[in-house]
């Protein structure tokens, strides 16, 4: 597995987007925008969910949003443990799937184990270019270099894009994860992808998730057996050592832990 050089001396660049198009609910029919109102509506709801189960909050997020809902997923065993809910709460919600083309095989599979499971097939969303194309243009691999920047081409842009339209999606991600996510509400407006995030198991801890996996039976990637608690792109993920954060494997060797999709 090929690992990230040191940047000690190479300050990591941060990149956005701002095309001055509408994005997300913005560009919906109708769009949702984040007025005052609207705000304070998503906080009281986020306040009145903090002690809802998983379910009850992803079966508001159906009711309040729907058919303007859809789910990213990076099959992790948050997002799969949030797929077998919908399958049983709203199996017609669209999943879907940021494929950078550097993605394990393993995880590439869950999507047929998906499809085969719950009848829900997850759409691949991609970059404009394909890997080949990309790091011919850029003289080689650009996660090795500049992480921001491939996470930024291959996965925020693509998010962006696939978010249009949208007024609502659901993220897996849990606060006890990272510093990042440690103040996540579980119903908020996304300011960088404009549009409500709901984060059903922000409250829950990875017993938890991991318990409903073994009582349910729920699938999940072999790669969490083999010491990978968080699995990305194959190029910047390794397994973390005893004692180590569970995103201490993500781009390891650089001053990052997140690819951007869910810090401010």
């Amino acid at each position: 597995m090929t690992q990230p050089k040191s940047t000690s001396s190479n300050p990591l660049q941060l990149y956005s987007l701002d095309s001055g198009e509408p994005r997300g609910a913005l560009a919906a029919e109708p769009p949702l925008e984040p007025s005052e109102a609207l705000l304070a509506e998503l906080q009281r709801d986020s306040e009145s969910l903090e002690k809802a189960t998983p379910q009850e909050i992803l079966k508001w997020a159906v009711d309040r949003f729907a058919p303007h809902f859809t789910m990213a997923t990076a099959f992790g065993p948050e997002g799969m443990t949030i797929i077998h809910m919908l399958a049983e709460i709203a199996p017609q919600t669209p999943i879907f799937n940021l494929e950078t083309g550097y993605q394990f095989a393993e995880t590439l599979e869950l999507r047929e184990t998906v499809k085969k499971r719950y009848g829900i097939e997850v759409e691949y969303k991609y970059p404009e270019t394909t890997v080949a194309q990309y790091e011919a243009a850029n003289g080689g691999p650009v996660y090795k270099t500049d992480p921001n920047r491939c996470c930024f081409d291959r996965k925020l842009s693509v998010l962006h894009a696939a978010a249009k339209g949208w007024h609502a999606w659901a993220s897996a991600i849990r606060r006890d994860q990272s510093p990042d996510r440690a103040k996540a509400p579980i119903v908020g407006w996304d300011r960088k992808f404009e549009l409500v995030k709901i984060s059903p198991l922000a409250n829950w801890t990875k017993k938890e998730v991991w318990s409903l996996i073994a009582a349910e039976k729920i699938p999940y990637n072999p790669l969490h057996d083999q010491g990978y608690p968080s699995v990305g792109c194959q190029p910047c993920t390794r397994s973390v050592l005893a004692g180590e954060d569970e995103r201490a494997g993500r781009w390891s060797g650089f001053q990052k832990t997140e690819c951007g999709l869910h810090s401010s």
